[in-house]
């Protein structure tokens, strides 16, 4: 494996590694987060710890994942709560874990009901040997409207109990908020001002991702019934990168620091949160899919990256894409790109056509003899939907041409200099 620096510091604790357990079923005991560790995780966020009074009955069966084609987990369904061990068995595994890998990040989540639930429970984990703290404002399934996702709707109460927290202990700790609502920055700010030292998104879902067509009911199916719960894996990433970045764009968060959760399942999934400006990242669905060994590509595949980059640390890749993506009235529209057509690599499958004809503007020609696309350009936007259909990648970004009537202001050098650049 390449040798880089992949240590980072987030919220004044040093990770080996930015990758953590999210707080779900893969860290749900200390064996579990004995082998994470071992394995190579830089840290991890034990699953989320209930009060004493809060009893957690699972039902059964309590997954299920949405598939294409060959591709088996493109979204998982978890119906699954917090942390069912007792609040003794949970605390005993934090001390266990941190005096057995005490030079490993362990994060303990909380989630109470009340003010006093908050304040003790950060207290008690704080005892226990935690390193930070996360607070579950978040979790879509809990049977209690006092937890949950319904606390992270509410900037109210996240400040509320994060000034609980903060009175219930001197450690640094991070708000998990719910993607189940329109402005995340809204509880995000709240929360900051509640005294924490951190934000982490995204949270699952509410979803119904499958529905049985013979019973009539959704997946999973519980005594011929079934209910909205939280959705995560791959498909939730592009969600989990608007929040991040949404968050980074506004004044009062540009500085917050963040742990990226989302559908982190590869080392290109992983640099694109930490180039918009995540410091930790947090894995579960892959984790489920994979198994803990998923740590050693991620870290080979990051370092080959920082390789490629001239970066040594991987500090110095946080935030450098937030700067490039900027409000859609900014974006320049005094252009288009023409596709460019590959013919020695094309197959002749016709599907550049077809999606051009029936989903586009009707730019692209069929010579039926020769079995190859044409493009007319008098017709063609530069959708470039062609591009992303084509199976074999024969078609690329071409020429780049100023829209009638239109001057070049603020142009890329590079495409006044070359006007068949690709994708």
């Amino acid at each position: 494996m390449m040798k880089k620096d992949l240590s980072i510091t987030f919220m004044g604790v040093k990770f080996k590694n930015p990758f953590c357990l999210s707080s779900s079923p893969v860290g749900n005991c200390y064996e579990m987060c004995a082998k994470a560790y071992e394995a190579g995780f830089g840290g991890v966020v034990f699953k989320t710890i209930g009060p004493k009074h809060y009893l957690i009955d699972e039902v059964s069966p309590r997954f299920d994942a949405l598939t294409k084609e060959a591709e088996p987990f493109v979204g998982f369904k978890n119906m699954e709560q917090i942390a069912e061990h007792s609040l003794e068995e949970n605390l005993e595994d934090l001390r266990k874990l941190k005096k057995n890998y005490p030079d490993h990040v362990l994060i303990a989540s909380i989630m109470g009901s009340n003010e006093e639930d908050w304040e003790e429970l950060a207290r008690l984990v704080t005892e226990a040997g935690a390193d930070m703290i996360e607070l579950n404002f978040s979790c879509p399934q809990m049977t209690s409207h006092a937890m949950g996702s319904d606390v992270g709707s509410s900037p109210e109460l996240c400040k509320k109990y994060c000034e609980a927290v903060r009175r219930g202990t001197s450690l640094p700790f991070m708000a998990k908020m719910t993607p189940n609502i329109t402005d995340m920055c809204i509880p995000a700010i709240a929360s900051m001002e509640g005294g924490a030292n951190g934000i982490s998104a995204i949270n699952t879902i509410k979803s119904i991702i499958n529905v049985d067509l013979d019973k009539k009911v959704g997946l999973p199916i519980i005594n011929g019934k079934s209910s909205i719960s939280g959705y995560s894996g791959k498909a939730v990433k592009p969600i989990a990168l608007r929040f991040i970045q949404q968050m980074k764009s506004n004044p009062k968060l540009k500085d917050t620091e963040l742990s990226g959760i989302g559908g982190i399942e590869t080392w290109e999934d992983a640099a694109e949160f930490i180039l918009l400006g995540c410091k930790n990242l947090q894995m579960t669905t892959s984790i489920m899919q994979y198994g803990y060994r998923i740590v050693e590509d991620l870290c080979d595949g990051l370092s080959h990256y920082m390789e490629k980059e001239g970066v040594d640390h991987l500090e110095d890749l946080v935030g450098l894409a937030n700067k490039n993506i900027i409000p859609a009235e900014e974006l320049d529209r005094d252009y288009k790109v023409y596709p460019s057509i590959d013919l020695d690599k094309c197959i002749g499958c016709g599907r550049c056509v077809i999606s051009c004809f029936d989903g586009a503007h009707q730019a692209m020609e069929w010579n039926e003899e020769e079995r190859r696309p044409n493009c007319n350009t008098d017709k063609c936007v530069g959708c470039l939907l062609c591009a992303l259909v084509c199976p074999i990648g024969a078609i690329n970004a071409g020429e780049r041409v100023l829209k009638e009537g239109r001057k070049p202001k603020n142009l890329n050098k590079i495409i006044l200099q070359d006007s068949f650049q690709k994708l």
